[in-house]
């Protein structure tokens, strides 16, 4: 007996050339002694079409394929590409995704209340670099810097526009930083009070402390201080961060809210030699995880009474004694971070771990792992402004190679990532 007819969908794929020919128009000018050709239409430039140049940069970018690799995977399908004209694909004559990549830091830094930041090593021209990263929930976006000081993360939240604030403010920062009261002194004989240029405190340092080779810590703090009060009162400021106890997040946002991930590995880090130690640091382990367990509750269901009654339960478990000199140390190295590990209970939507950002740092390690460095400072540039779309576009829902395909081919047809950063997070505030 016949039953109907099943339906099944077998996914297959199929890859074949797209040739195109025009044929333009030329003319010969007699009196200019010169032959003119009609342009080819805006989105085809040299041999290849939008198609290839795009596919170009997604297994790239987003694949994570070497150029050689690439090469390989063209010459398959007839498609012969040199290795110099896929290097300049990768490289060259993307200002527009440069500026989109400014676009997506301005929406992102708008659209939530809190940042991440963190950063992972890299290699520029044999030569060890950082990359920073910096999210939320809408955005991630890369810089790649020769140093992961505090100045340079000011230098990059303010997007390169950093200035130093000469004032009243800056000297009691100076002095909390650690700078003599001595030094100071000479300090306010020299300096006019207001806004200075990077080149203008330089000199003014240079007045001061002539001799290069002395000097260097006075020289950071008093930077560090005018760049740090210049921030605060700027369009650039952030009011809550999220990252790990490295020093030189301390001063950058209003709030700073440390990592539990991060500081629960200082514990896994242990490794006793007796067996009653290590079943002391196993229990302890159990006990931290349980608090955590308890701070993501209170996160659903907030309340004063749970807050104090959680702050009072991390009294208690950071004032335990356990006889084992390791854990005791480190136990009294977490309490000593209260007000950072706790601030979720006066901020509930802070999230308590800076998993966001140690996430987007694998990618840039994956990257270091498929190409080990990036050689020029276009190509370093580059990485960044891609890695920043490929990972923003993932955490829109955006399909990359659409995207860059709709931008390359000049359609721009698709809505911005920046744009899409705005509605989503203002949907999500009514």
């Amino acid at each position: 007996m016949f039953k109907g007819y099943e339906t099944r969908i077998i996914q297959d794929l199929k890859i074949i050339t797209d040739n195109i020919e025009f044929i333009l128009p030329t003319y010969y000018s007699r009196l200019l002694n010169k032959t003119f050709i009609a342009p080819l239409p805006k989105e085809y430039q040299g041999e290849f079409a939008p198609g290839i140049r795009t596919l170009v940069i997604t297994l790239y970018r987003d694949s994570g394929m070497t150029e050689p690799a690439i090469e390989r995977f063209f010459k398959t399908f007839n498609i012969w590409i040199s290795k110099s004209t896929l290097s300049r694909m990768i490289t060259e004559n993307h200002d527009q995704f440069h500026q989109e990549k400014e676009d997506i830091i301005s929406a992102g830094l708008k659209a939530n209340p809190y940042q991440h930041l963190d950063d992972t090593s890299c290699r520029v021209n044999g030569k060890n670099q950082y990359t920073h990263i910096l999210c939320n929930p809408y955005f991630t976006a890369y810089f790649t810097r020769p140093k992961k000081d505090r100045l340079t993360i000011l230098e990059i939240l303010c997007r390169n526009e950093l200035k130093f604030t000469i004032n009243n403010n800056a000297y009691e920062l100076m002095m909390e930083l650690g700078l003599s009261n001595k030094r100071l002194i000479e300090l306010k004989i020299m300096a006019r009070e207001g806004s200075l240029t990077r080149d203008e405190i330089d000199n003014l340092l240079m007045q001061i402390f002539p001799n290069p080779k002395k000097h260097s810590t006075n020289r950071r703090i008093i930077r560090e201080a005018a760049a740090i009060v210049y921030y605060h009162a700027s369009e650039f400021a952030i009011e809550h961060l999220i990252c790990d106890d490295a020093p030189q997040f301390n001063k950058i946002a209003k709030h700073k809210s440390l990592c539990w991930i991060h500081e629960g590995r200082h514990y896994k880090k242990l490794d006793p030699i007796f067996l009653l130690h290590r079943i002391f640091l196993n229990n302890f382990i159990e006990q931290f995880w349980n608090y955590y367990e308890m701070l993501l509750i209170h996160q659903k269901t907030p309340s004063a009474f749970a807050a104090q009654e959680l702050s009072e339960k991390f009294d208690a478990l950071f004032s335990t004694k356990t006889g084992y000199e390791a854990l005791d140390d480190r136990i009294v190295a977490t309490f000593a971070k209260k007000e950072f590990l706790l601030l979720v209970l006066t901020f509930p939507f802070l999230l308590l771990h800076n998993n966001p950002a140690e996430l987007g740092a694998r990618v840039q390690a994956r990257m270091r792992d498929i190409n080990l460095q990036t050689i020029s400072e276009n190509g370093t540039k580059t990485k960044d402004t891609f890695a920043t779309i490929v990972q923003t576009a993932r955490k829109l829902g955006v399909n990359i190679y659409h995207y860059v395909y709709d931008r390359i081919s000049k359609n721009y047809s698709m809505t911005s990532l920046s744009d899409l950063i705005v509605e989503k997070s203002d949907l999500l505030s009514i």
